[in-house]
């Protein structure tokens, strides 16, 4: 079947990425780039990286730098920013940057931006975290305006100034690459978006605070594009949740041993977001099990994943793609397994590309015995011919 909007769902990843500190950073980036070219191999179609400085699991610092390095490695696999932390950087460069990635990468390459999730970020750089939302704002403000290039951009803030800015590259993607903003549970994300004319990243997407604002979202997404005169696509809308399969849920269960309990620990005790649901267990079976009962996330077989997706197209009303939130809870080789079941069982259900074949073989099923004599006749046929020459 087709997806909830009649068109086929895309499916990508959301690689933050999380890396138990203990481990050698050097090998799980490459890690993470060896990630991307197999879901370019397997038809993903995107793929986000995060940017992050600080509480040691999430070792990307530069998004940029990582997606130019992926992108020499595939050959369709869209890569976005996911997301650049906006406050952080001056509007001119970041502009800079993504166009000079959009050219590197013949338009593959997406500009996912954010306000920054990690206070100990925020900290180190001195920003106040109630600026952030509205720093964010006043950044993309600029960065669309110099995107836009109808004229030199002067802005002043309590934070930046930039003074007859003007991009020296177009982007290579007419009009431009496609922006999209972070949302969580606060109405700054979809507001943004809508003003200014980008896509929605909707991270916490199955958490228990964000799947009950999934409407909310819509809603002021739609209402911010239309007080700024444009429109919004649901085609636009991502939703970002976590999922590992195998071919039984009790597999499944099993893999995510590996690392779910660094990841557990993390956010109960070091970066302290709302992410998941919070059990006093110290048992990972429990983890996962709370995990997936709250609906946070998928730990089971293909029809499970399906379930999950069916269940955000229904609070949803329909979105363009679903993103895996990248947590490495298995090893690297079930990890490879549970995207390519994903490709395999999954993608078929939403996208309608079994269709073809299903129904070739079906009519051929209903149809084989008069497509089986007239073969067996022609054959005799050709037998008698023969023997009368």
């Amino acid at each position: 079947m087709p997806s909830a909007i009649g068109r086929p769902l895309r499916f990508g990843t959301f690689i933050a990425p999380f890396h138990p500190p203990s481990q050698n950073p050097t090998l799980a980036l490459e890690r993470d780039l060896e990630l991307i070219q197999w879901l370019d191999q397997l038809g993903f179609d995107e793929a986000w990286v995060g940017e992050h400085h600080s509480a040691g699991m999430e070792i990307i610092s530069c998004p940029e730098v990582f997606i130019a390095a992926a992108a020499e490695r595939t050959r369709h696999i869209r890569l976005g920013t996911g997301v650049v932390s906006l406050p952080y950087h001056h509007p001119l460069m970041v502009a800079n940057r993504l166009v000079q990635l959009d050219h590197m990468t013949r338009g593959r390459v997406m500009f996912g931006v954010g306000p920054g999730a990690l206070p100990s970020d925020a900290y180190m750089m001195g920003i106040d975290p109630d600026t952030q939302r509205r720093r964010m704002e006043e950044s993309l403000e600029a960065i669309t305006a110099l995107l836009r290039g109808d004229e030199p951009v002067t802005r002043e803030t309590d934070w930046f100034t930039l003074r007859e800015g003007r991009l020296h590259l177009r982007p290579y993607t007419w009009p431009r690459f496609e922006i999209a903003v972070a949302a969580q549970v606060s109405p700054a994300g979809p507001r943004t978006a809508g003003k200014f004319g980008g896509g929605l990243l909707s991270l916490g997407a199955t958490s228990m605070g964000g799947f009950d604002v999934l409407g909310q979202q819509l809603q002021v997404w739609q209402e911010a594009a239309d007080a700024a005169g444009g429109t919004v696509d649901r085609a636009d809308w991502r939703l970002v949740g976590p999922m590992h399969i195998a071919e039984t849920r009790e597999q499944a269960f099993k893999d995510v041993q590996y690392g779910l309990p660094a990841w557990v620990d993390y956010f109960r005790n070091v970066v302290v977001l709302p992410i998941g649901p919070v059990t006093d267990s110290e048992d990972p079976e429990e983890w996962a099990r709370v995990l997936v009962d709250s609906g946070f996330a998928v730990i089971g077989d293909p029809d499970d994943a399906v379930a999950q997706i069916e269940r955000l197209e229904k609070q949803t009303g329909g979105f363009g793609a679903f993103l895996t939130m990248h947590n490495e809870w298995a090893d690297r080789d079930a990890t490879r397994r549970s995207y390519e079941l994903m490709a395999r069982e999954v993608f078929p259900r939403f996208q309608g590309s079994s269709r073809g074949p299903e129904q070739s073989m079906a009519w051929a099923r209903a149809d084989r015995p008069t497509l089986l004599g007239g073969a067996r006749d022609a054959v005799v046929n050709e037998i008698r011919a023969h023997k009368r020459r």
